[in-house]
């Protein structure tokens, strides 16, 4: 037996029993068989919409218009995240493009979408013959990725091409063979290799700079500063604000050197000086950058 329990107008609770006992006969005899249906259809809507919550949103099981219809379960794989879809086997690529949208908030004209080869978008699944299970790839970068690396050409071109000088000896370079090739000045400073010597006390001459010219170096000690001087001028260097030196030898001379004075804060500002005898090498590093020597 059953009990309802019916609130009067008074705020008082009144009680019916044969109210309730009348629908268990009628339950019994099939004589309420729609109303029953009605109640299993409301419980199992309620149980369906509790169950829908715990879904993540990686997973897309299809429209509402999708009832009735043929669905495909894909396993869609883009920027190393895998999302669950459910969509129709006779939806178009198209089709299949706005729904990966959903999915990752990647726009369909930037999605690059991979099912042995391209993915046609006028064609239907069905027609690509596309199976239950099956993996899809997504390639494509959303708009504000490409805004964050959106480097200009010119930038990523200088970045390979100091990548790749790195690689090579600065002797085989372009920008050092122009010089290089025109071979050793007649009248260089004989170079004694192997050894190590203090700087002359005359200037070193008969080098070549970056341009093909003729250069010499002078170390002013106690004024604490390096001369650079070609035909034309004397560059009086303050020898604290020289960056670094940098130095190789010669590939077939080893013992000559190609040196490089970094007089601002990056490597474009190196002013370079072909066929240093070696042995002077260590000691122009040393007195350049403070290791003073006292003669």
């Amino acid at each position: 037996m059953y009990t309802i329990i019916m609130a009067a107008q008074d705020g008082s609770e009144g009680v019916v029993v044969e109210a309730d006992v009348a629908l268990e006969d009628s339950q019994v005899f099939g004589e309420d068989d729609g109303k029953a249906d009605a109640v299993a259809v409301d419980q199992e809507a309620w149980t369906d919409g509790e169950n829908s919550s715990t879904h993540g949103p990686d997973i897309s099981y299809g429209d509402d218009d999708d009832e009735g219809k043929e669905m495909v379960e894909l396993k869609i794989i883009w920027n190393k995240n895998k999302y669950d879809l459910k969509i129709p086997l006779d939806g178009t690529g198209a089709k299949l493009k706005e729904r990966i949208h959903s999915l990752t908030g990647l726009p369909p004209a930037m999605q690059k979408v991979m099912y042995k080869g391209l993915l046609p978008e006028d064609k239907t699944l069905r027609e690509i013959k596309v199976t239950n299970g099956a993996k899809i790839m997504v390639v494509g970068s959303t708009i504000n990725d490409v805004l964050a690396v959106n480097t200009p050409k010119e930038v990523i071109q200088q970045e390979v091409k100091a990548e790749e000088n790195k690689k090579e000896p600065l002797c085989r370079q372009k920008q050092h063979r122009k010089v290089l090739d025109k071979g050793k000045p007649e009248d260089i400073m004989p170079s004694v290799k192997g050894t190590k010597e203090r700087l002359p006390t005359v200037p070193l001459s008969g080098m070549y700079n970056k341009s093909g010219g003729k250069v010499r170096l002078t170390f002013k000690l106690e004024q604490d500063q390096l001369w650079i001087g070609t035909k034309e001028r004397t560059e009086k260097i303050p020898m604290g604000s020289i960056k670094n030196v940098v130095t190789e030898p010669i590939e077939g001379h080893e013992d000559y050197h190609m040196m490089a004075f970094q007089l601002g804060p990056t490597e474009a500002s190196q002013y370079w000086v072909y066929w240093v005898p070696a042995q002077f090498v260590d000691a122009i590093k040393d007195t350049v950058l403070g290791k003073w020597q006292y003669f």
